[in-house]
Order: C-alpha cells, then sequence, then structure tokens
C-alpha cells in the first residue's frame, strides 16, 4: 500500500507534498542488514506499491473537472481495480495473521498476476500523464494547443474557463483518450491478460461518448460540457441571424470536427456522424424532430456489434427527414424554378415590360436611380394577370438592388480570389497597368463607378427562409446574380442595337438612297457592322441561356427530383455491409448542395465568366458594341446634314419617289472632309470590334481544348460575325 515500515522508507529524491512526484509513484530504499535473498524478493514485491501510490494520485488528479468524462470514467474502472487491489491486500493479510506458514515467497506467488495488472494500469497511467505535460512537458502537444485559438475564444466568449496551466497546455481528454488506450490495446495483442484489461477499460471509458454521440446521431443536439465530442458546436453562430442575413456560417462553420479529437472507431465514419447530427440540427429547429422521445436499443460501448450499424441507420435516417423536409415541406423545387424565371430571364415576358418601364429610371447614373420607384414597377409587373410571376408565389421574395461595383470589376475580384490564372501577359494595356500609380487606379475605380449606368448596375436580391438558405445560401445567390447581371447585359445591349436597325429602316437619311456612290458604300459599311454586332450579340446570347443554362437547369432538377440515374455515388452514402443493415442512400443533402453550386459554377465557366482572359475580351467587345450603337443617333445628324447639302430631303422626297434616286443635277456630293471622317470613325469602330472578336475566337477554340469543351460551339457560331462569315455579309447585302 506504499506506507513507510522499518526496513522499507522511501527514496530521499522523494517528495510526498509535490504533485508531480506523487504521480510518478514512490521509489524505496532498503535499509542494510536485510538478507540478499528476501532483499530481492522485497524489491520484486515493491513495485506493486509503487504503482498503487502512483495509481492513487493519477485518479486523484484525472478526475478533476477540467479533464472531462471520459477521464472521468476512465478513473472510476481503475479504481475499481485498485479496490479489488486491496481486497487482495486484506486476504494477504489475513493469511499472514492466521497461517504461521505464510513466507515471502508465496507473497509473492499470489501477487504475479496482480502485480502485471498493476502494471498495465501504471503505464497506461503514465503515458496519459506525459499527454497532458503533467510528468513530462509534451511539446508537440504544447504547440497544438496555442493553435487551438478559435476554441480558446469560443470558451471565453461563453463565460468559461481556460486550463490551469496557461494557454500552451492542451488537455488529452475525450476522443485522444480512447485513441490511446485503442492503440495499447493493439500493442499488447499478446498479451491476453492485458488485452482484457485494456478492453474492458475502453468499454467503461466509451460509455459517456456513446452517449453524447447517440444523442447527436438521433436527436442533433450536443450535450458536451467539457469538449471532448468529436464535434465541435459554435453556439455564438445562432438560426436568428440567418433571418437578416443568411449565409453560409450556419452550415460550414457552426459544427465542425475536431480532426485531432476523432477516436479510431469512428474515423471512418466521421464524415456520415457529422452530417447525420447537421441534417437532424435542421429539422429540429424546424420542429421536425421530439427531442424529449428516448432512443431505445442503441449501442453502449464501441465493441457493441451493432455500433457501425447505429450510424448509418442514423445517418440514411437523418438524411430523408431533411431531404422531405426540404423537398416537401418548403418545395425546394418550386424555389429554384422561381429563381430561374426572374434570374435566368426565364419565360420573361414580365421582365420586358419591367425594362420598358423602368428605362428613363435605368438611363440615369447609379446614384442617382430611385431603387423605390424601380421596386414599385417590379411590384406592378408581377402581379400582371398572364405572365409567368403572376402565378408565382415566392414573387414577394424579390428584391431591387443597385451594386457599386461593375460586373467586370466584380468577376475579376471573384477569379483572382479563386486563384486562376489572369492570362494577361500577351495583353498590352494590362501589362501597362503595373507602372500607374495607385492613385490612378483609384481614379480609374471612382470614374468607373460614376459612368455605371442603372442597367449595369441592376441585380435582384432574393429572400430566402431557412432552412432552404442552406441550399440557397448567400454564395449561390451571389452566383445568381453575376448570371443574371451578364444576361442583362446582352440583352439590353441587343436592345440598343434593335434600336439602331430601327433607326436605319426609319429615319430617311438613312433609307433614301442618293447617287454618291462613297457615302451609300459608308452606309452599307455600318449597316454590315451594326449586323454582325447583333450576330455576335444574338448568338452569344442564345448559346448561354439555351446550350449552358437551360440543359445544366434540366440536369440539376432531375437530380433534385431524383429522377438522374446517372447521379455521382459517394462515399458517404455506401451501405454498413452488415446482414440487416440500412438501404443504401441514394441522395444526400449534402450532394443537393454540391449540385446546385456544381450547376451555377458550370454556367458561370461555360459562359466565360471564369476565364480573366475571356472576360476582358468579351468585356472590351461589348464595350465597343455599346459605344457603337450610341453613337448610332449622332451618325444620323450627321448623315441627314450630309444628305441634304444640296437640298432639303424632305423637298426631293416630295418630288420624287422613294425607290427611284435624284438625278444628279438635282444632287450635291457631300463635303469630302467630313465623309473623310466619318470613314476614319467608322473603321476604328470595325478595326476594334474585329480585333477583339478575332481574340475572342482564338480564345475560345484554345480554351475549348483545354479547359472547357462548351465553347468550342460558341466559337463556331461566333465566325459568322467575322468579315468572312454568313451573317455579317448576308445582311449587309440586303441592305
Amino acid at each position: 500500500m506504499g506506507y513507510e515500515g522499518q526496513w522499507i522508507r522511501y527514496d530521499e529524491k522523494y517528495d510526498p507534498s509535490s504533485e508531480k512526484a506523487r504521480l510518478a509513484g514512490p521509489n524505496f530504499k532498503i535499509l542494510p542488514g536485510l538478507d540478499p535473498s528476501l532483499r530481492d524478493l522485497a524489491t520484486s514485491i515493491l513495485k506493486m506499491a509503487t504503482y498503487y501510490k502512483a495509481l492513487e494520485a493519477f485518479v486523484e488528479v484525472q478526475s478533476r473537472e477540467e479533464f472531462g468524462m471520459i477521464n472521468h470514467a476512465l478513473c472510476a474502472s481503475i479504481s475499481r481495480y485498485l479496490k479489488e487491489y486491496l481486497t487482495l491486500v486484506l486476504q494477504l493479510e489475513h493469511q499472514l495473521i492466521t497461517s504461521k506458514t505464510f513466507t515471502l515467497h508465496q507473497l509473492r506467488l499470489y501477487t504475479l498476476n496482480t502485480g502485471h495488472v498493476m502494471y498495465q494500469l501504471y503505464a497506461l497511467a503514465q503515458e496519459l500523464l506525459k499527454k497532458n505535460a503533467l510528468l513530462e512537458e509534451d511539446l508537440d502537444d504544447s504547440m497544438d494547443g496555442l493553435d487551438d485559438v478559435d476554441n480558446i475564444l469560443e470558451q471565453l466568449r461563453e463565460g468559461g474557463d481556460l486550463v490551469p496551466g496557461g494557454l500552451a497546455k492542451k488537455v488529452c481528454k475525450g476522443g485522444n483518450v480512447l485513441r490511446l488506450l485503442t492503440e495499447r490495446l493493439a500493442f499488447m495483442a499478446g498479451d491476453p491478460a492485458a488485452r482484457e484489461l485494456l478492453r474492458s477499460l475502453l468499454r467503461d471509458a466509451s460509455r459517456p461518448y456513446m452517449k453524447m454521440l447517440n444523442e447527436w446521431l438521433h436527436h442533433g443536439g450536443i450535450k458536451d460540457p467539457h469538449g471532448e465530442f468529436l464535434i465541435k458546436e459554435q453556439q455564438s453562430i445562432k438560426r436568428e441571424r440567418l433571418e437578416e442575413d443568411y449565409t453560409d456560417e450556419y452550415w460550414e462553420k457552426r459544427y465542425t470536427i475536431r480532426d485531432n479529437d476523432v477516436p479510431p472507431q469512428l474515423e471512418a465514419v466521421k464524415e456520415k456522424v457529422l452530417l447525420a447530427g447537421k441534417y437532424l440540427n435542421v429539422v429540429r429547429e424546424c420542429g421536425g424532430v421530439d427531442v424529449s422521445r428516448e432512443v431505445r436499443d442503441v449501442p453502449r460501448t464501441f465493441d457493441d456489434p451493432a455500433f457501425l450499424e447505429n450510424v448509418n441507420a442514423a445517418y440514411a435516417h437523418a438524411n430523408s427527414s431533411l431531404l422531405s423536409l426540404l423537398l416537401t415541406t418548403h418545395a425546394l423545387s418550386d424555389r429554384l424554378r422561381s429563381m430561374k424565371h426572374y434570374f435566368f430571364l426565364d419565360r420573361s415576358d414580365f421582365f420586358t415590360y419591367f425594362l420598358d418601364l423602368s428605362t428613363s429610371e435605368l438611363k440615369k447614373p447609379w446614384r442617382l436611380v430611385n431603387v423605390g420607384k424601380l421596386q414599385s414597377l417590379l411590384d406592378l409587373v408581377l402581379r400582371q394577370p398572364g405572365t409567368i410571376a403572376a402565378q408565382d408565389s415566392f414573387k414577394e421574395d424579390i428584391k431591387v438592388h443597385m451594386s457599386n461595383v461593375g460586373l467586370t470589376q466584380l468577376v475579376m475580384r471573384v477569379v483572382n480570389v479563386k486563384g486562376f490564372d489572369e492570362a494577361t501577359a500577351n495583353d498590352e494595356p494590362a501589362a501597362l497597368d503595373k507602372y500607374r500609380t495607385p492613385a490612378a487606379h483609384a481614379k480609374d475605380k471612382v470614374d468607373d463607378e460614376n459612368k455605371m449606368t442603372g442597367f449595369e448596375a441592376l441585380e435582384f436580391k432574393f429572400s430566402v427562409p431557412f432552412p432552404l438558405s442552406l441550399v440557397i445560401s448567400s454564395k449561390t445567390v451571389f452566383r445568381y446574380q453575376i448570371l443574371f447581371r451578364y444576361l442583362l447585359s446582352m440583352r439590353h445591349l441587343e436592345d440598343q442595337l434593335v434600336n439602331s436597325w430601327e433607326d436605319h429602316n426609319k429615319i430617311l437619311s438613312w433609307t433614301h438612297r442618293t447617287n454618291d456612290r462613297k457615302l451609300e458604300k459608308w452606309k452599307r459599311k455600318a449597316w454590315t457592322l451594326r449586323a454582325r454586332m447583333l450576330v455576335f450579340v444574338q448568338q452569344t446570347t442564345y448559346y448561354c441561356t439555351a446550350e449552358v443554362i437551360e440543359p445544366n437547369w434540366q440536369a440539376l432538377m432531375a437530380r433534385v427530383n431524383g429522377e438522374d440515374s446517372t447521379s455521382r455515388p459517394s462515399s458517404s452514402s455506401q451501405s454498413s455491409g452488415r446482414p440487416g443493415g440500412p438501404a443504401k442512400v441514394s441522395r444526400t443533402v449534402d450532394e443537393l448542395m454540391e449540385d446546385h453550386v456544381d450547376f451555377l459554377d458550370t454556367c458561370l465557366k461555360e459562359c466565360m465568366l471564369m476565364n480573366s482572359k475571356l472576360l476582358k475580351i468579351h468585356s472590351r467587345l461589348l464595350s465597343t458594341c455599346t459605344f457603337f450603337a450610341t453613337y448610332t443617333t449622332s451618325l444620323t445628324r450627321t448623315l441627314f446634314t450630309l444628305s441634304s447639302s444640296a437640298s432639303s430631303s424632305a423637298y426631293l422626297t416630295s418630288i420624287y419617289p422613294p425607290n427611284r434616286p435624284i438625278p444628279p443635277e438635282q444632287y450635291q456630293a457631300a463635303p469630302s472632309g467630313k465623309l473623310d471622317d466619318l470613314y476614319e470613325m467608322l473603321g476604328k469602330y470595325e478595326s476594334n470590334f474585329e480585333y477583339h472578336l478575332k481574340l475572342l475566337l482564338d480564345a475560345l477554340d484554345y480554351y475549348a481544348a483545354t479547359e472547357t469543351v462548351a465553347l468550342g460551339r460558341l466559337c463556331a457560331v461566333l465566325g459568322s460575325a467575322m468579315p468572312g462569315g454568313n451573317g455579317g455579309r448576308e445582311q449587309g447585302e440586303d441592305r
């Protein structure tokens, strides 16, 4: 029992008042004068006294509150063995008192098996104490403690205390204790007695852990006051915050895995454990789980044969419950279809009406746009009978918003953050940017923001209630907004070019054919260039909507509704492989979320919005087309002046029929200087358009071969907008 006697005393270096010395156990010395044979027997027996005193101190220290329930259960199990040891000591003392033939040799014989058990307990305790840095400083563990800043801040935020000993001390508890027991159990494979002992300790220590695991798997709750469970909960992230600003934090950051604290028994199924509880937690937040209901017949220890079946069954149940909640109760498919109407301009007759009503407002600089007026116009349009929006039950969730960043600048930020190569080494303007001062960059940014009109800044916001906000998160809505702004820019540019076409067909200075061949040739060049630009815009819009968004949308909805038989297999969807185990989970909520993000990323990539080089070239093409469409008005005024240089157009028209050319004697040629200026200006637009279109086609051809195959289709159809293309030539000849 470790008490000093007449012949046996503590070593002089042993200090009973030192906790570290008591945890290491006392060393004994035998006074001189004892028979050498008895000294050898006593020395071997005294090791048990060292083990007992050390284990007694270990139980006292490891039973403190900060070491957690797993350590408490382990200490309770060790205390049971210490009690059995004391019972043996009592029996030996009784034998000594009642039997005159009881010798030291018999004492040694009776304690052999118990001494082996005490040694195994002592070795386990010493290893655990070293992990806790209570015996020897473990530098690796102390440095790990410094890295767990989030956990420390969370404890302080909740009013908790740090572990005694400072920030650098990391307590070995929870899953790490179970890991240590499991590793020692495997190490002692050739020692049946040690294996039985360690198996018993592991069984007792895992009971509180299994209780937490079952609470998490079947109720979606965590009862972990000491931070031992493999799932960590950030309690500062509340569902209430989602009502105002729904983000991905609730799903991605509220519950996370403590990778360094996972028991080996759960290593293979830790993702299932995390998802099962997360799914149930969401269902519970929506009132779908009875937390007061007690789940019976669940495994209580890791060595229970039904342990893995319990995890798989709980995961399958939680997944099906959340899927049912999202798809049936909250109509996820209808919500996604509604977003398609608003953000992808699908069956968008209502949006055309909205643009017609709000054109005067959207032409203003974005800072001067009356958002309240636009919202009123949108609400009016959405309630018009006969439109798809009138029957939409989610139309109240769509709101008008003005972005303060241009589309190209915004997407470039995303591309750079995601690490995509800008690939602008051969782009001379971009290469010169590095020589510009930060003030110049800031000035350009302000100029771009001031020049941005309401058409360029318009975007929609979509309010999504919980739990749909987990699938339609802020990150996914941001992707929807980028695609919407891109489609709106193409739609607006197409309207501008169509308006130019209407001017070319209605205004007299364009429709009347004169005898000035040079002027008529200039008109044909302007018509052809406008037609080629319109072909470029229309073909790009058709490609993005009909060949990118629509097929990918149909594939997404097939997966959402469970109709896609080719859905990707998931490691988390495999069954337990045991007889009577749960059926395979064919589809998971996380796969649904990934499918939604993959759909949007695929659309962004195939619409040239995730490649900086394509994005810059395409942006310059759109700018050229926009400037030309805007320039048409001034061209019309100049052309009218040139056409009426001899006499007024109205007078000539009244004398001569529209299809008959005016006689040369009645017509005076246009001034060559002004006409040369028109040719020069039109030539600049034409060369700029052709240059950037050629760059775009070359880039599309390259990236179709190396990255995105779908870009090859766009490259093929845009060839018609080149000088040799059919689209531009035929329309020019018709004019």
